[in-house]
């Protein structure tokens, strides 16, 4: 079932407007095995290109896919388990200046997405149906586990196409 709304903030609108399935899970499972697999053909010698109008590198976008993925899933765990306490939000600018001093190619990014993806869409399997309307607070605003899992998908499918833009221009 599509999420509502109520589901998620202003902000996010965009990203879930970006999924309009009604069934999340295939269209995480389908992100983990197509885009990652298109991602993993991404040559290591373009890892520090910067294809503009874009202002970072490509590292440092997949890295910022990540770390979203990452950040978006403790907000679903936390939140599918019942935790009511709010959650910060974070500023994606800081993370990816500091992703410049990672030492890491290409492939362990995208490795390292694809298992946090795996990871979530255990999660997210496991759940009873009642989970998925569980709400909590992050960024200041209310989201359900629902909203959240749409937010995933909407995110990588924003990030792909601009991607798919830097790769083919």
């Amino acid at each position: 079932m599509r999420p509502s709304p109520n589901d998620y903030s202003l902000q996010a609108a965009g990203y879930v407007g970006l999924v309009p399935e009604e069934d999340i899970l295939p269209v995480l499972q389908d992100q983990l095995d197509k885009t990652v697999a298109w991602w993993r053909t991404f040559p290591e010698s373009a890892a520090r290109t910067v294809h503009p109008p874009y202002t970072w590198e490509l590292r440092q976008a997949l890295h910022h896919i990540a770390d979203a993925e990452r950040i978006f899933g403790y907000r679903l765990l936390r939140i599918a388990r019942g935790d009511q306490t709010p959650i910060q939000g974070f500023d994606e600018n800081p993370y990816a200046d500091t992703t410049l001093e990672l030492i890491c190619s290409l492939a362990d990014i995208v490795t390292e997405f694809a298992c946090l993806r795996q990871a979530n869409l255990i999660g997210l399997r496991s759940l009873p149906p009642a989970a998925w309307d569980r709400w909590g607070t992050a960024s200041n605003v209310r989201v359900t586990v629902r909203g959240l899992a749409y937010i995933l998908a909407g995110h990588v499918r924003h990030h792909d196409a601009a991607l798919r833009k830097r790769m083919t221009s």
